[in-house]
């Protein structure tokens, strides 16, 4: 079934210059001058403030010196998936938001486009930086190829284990494949990222489903221990009238389609509204803009000042002429024939503060409209999916669905250890990564830390 009314599809040159890089590649004398500026802070604020805790200076110094290949080697030592990040982590509010450059009134050193050209470099040329350890005799089991799953097995992988990622999808990846808008990276760049874990002796069985294809008993006499890396699943439900007519989508199921589907295939509507105030809100808005949708809004019960969207995402939104619609209630979807023809809104205004202390929207009785629209997409949230988890003898999940684990990241069940979106709830790629790499050294100890050659 169509939508009512489509966007006129773009000149195919136009779509891949609508999605280039938000933060493009830096040139080899860029590079070499943005290093120069970097003043190699001895206690670095920047390393604190990332969660891998990447030795900053020490690979900006690499860079000024031309030693790429070593300044790769100390960004993927601390985060095996410094190819991504260096392109989607939110370096304003983490390194460089903590540049001293700031103290200075100055602009703040460019961390991200540095480590994603020393990144970069080394990955185009294929120069090998790591090896697999000596084997050590012990096997762990990975499910879910996303980036906490990725980097506890290239840990585990540099220490001589025998580890295979079980995934359901199509792709290696997770999040890095499917679930970041394609203007901030590729499925190709995340897949080619995966090539250098693959190079480690890293085993992946995709199109698995654990729990369905392949039995929890099954992977308990396989492996000596097992992390979970799931992610989230699909984005919650609105619970509006009219949701389940034709051009409602949600938010994952819009961002997947622009990352595994050429872009003039990719239906999109002429007018398309987006429900929800966080980043993946942004970034299913600016997505729509760049594939050609005219009138595009976000549309969020509580203010600017409220949204959980990172000032410049918002900024990058509004530059591409997404209409924000703020303190603003959808009330129904409306639609003919089974299809979306718009949606009912009513403004809000702050009333009493809920458990949390956030001040409750209250619907303003009188100042309701409707947008004339072809397409709602809703970025309301996503849920883990750890339903499946509930077969693990021992293994406890949290009211949210999150798994349970201490501080070494194992669960109830000793044998299973998890991080990631399934642990936290949902944070950055570069959290996940930080905790991926947690989980393998608790899987090492508990295993009595039978390190190969590394």
């Amino acid at each position: 079934m169509p939508l009512r009314e489509t966007a006129p599809k773009l000149d195919p040159g136009q779509y891949e210059r609508n999605f280039t890089d938000i933060k493009p590649a830096l040139s080899p004398r860029q590079a070499a001058l943005e290093a120069a500026r970097c003043l190699y802070c001895f206690d670095a604020p920047c390393t604190f403030a990332c969660p891998t805790h990447i030795d900053v200076p020490a690979f900006i110094k690499k860079i000024s010196t031309g030693n790429l290949r070593g300044s790769a080697r100390v960004i993927l030592s601390a985060n095996i998936l410094g190819e991504t990040c260096g392109r989607v982590c939110p370096t304003e509010v983490l390194c460089e938001g903590a540049c001293v450059m700031h103290e200075k009134g100055q602009t703040p050193i460019d961390i991200g486009r540095l480590q994603r050209y020393a990144v970069d470099y080394v990955r185009e040329r294929k120069i090998e930086l790591f090896r697999p350890g000596a084997p050590n005799g012990k096997r762990v089991a990975c499910i879910g190829a996303g980036p906490a799953s990725l980097a506890c097995a290239a840990e585990l992988a540099k220490w001589g284990y025998e580890v295979t990622v079980f995934d359901r999808n199509e792709l290696p990846g997770g999040l890095s494949t499917y679930g970041i808008a394609a203007y901030k990276t590729r499925a190709t760049d995340s897949v080619r990222e995966v090539e250098m874990i693959r190079d480690l002796g890293v085993k992946f069985r995709q199109k698995v489903q654990v729990a369905g294809d392949i039995a929890f008993a099954d992977l308990e006499k396989q492996f000596d221990g097992i992390f979970i890396g799931v992610g989230l699943g699909e984005t919650g439900e609105l619970k509006l009238p009219g949701e389940d007519l034709h051009g409602v989508y949600g938010a994952m199921e819009f961002i997947e389609k622009t990352k595994v589907e050429p872009f003039p295939r990719i239906e999109i509507g002429r007018r398309v509204a987006c429900i929800g105030g966080g980043n993946t809100a942004i970034d299913v808005v600016t997505a729509a803009r760049r594939l050609g949708a005219e009138s595009v809004y976000l549309i969020y019960r509580r203010g600017e000042r409220e949204a959980s969207a990172f000032a410049y995402e918002v900024a990058l939104a509004k530059s591409d002429a997404v209409v924000f619609l703020w303190q603003t209630q959808p009330v129904r979807i409306l639609g003919n024939r089974g299809v979306v023809t718009g949606l009912e809104c009513v403004r809000t205004r702050f009333g009493s503060a809920d458990a949390k202390g956030r001040r409750t929207p209250e619907a303003v009785r009188g100042t309701e409209f409707a947008l004339e629209l072809d397409m709602v997409v809703r970025a309301v949230g996503q849920k883990p999916v750890t339903e499946f988890l509930r077969g693990v003898n021992g293994l406890e999940l949290n009211s949210n669905g999150t798994v349970q684990i201490n501080d070494r990241h194992q669960t109830g069940n000793p044998k299973y250890f998890a991080g990631g979106d399934c642990a936290n709830g949902g944070k950055e790629v570069v959290d996940a990564v930080a905790e991926g790499m947690a989980a393998a050294r608790g899987l090492d100890a508990w295993l009595g830390a039978p390190r190969g050659a590394h």
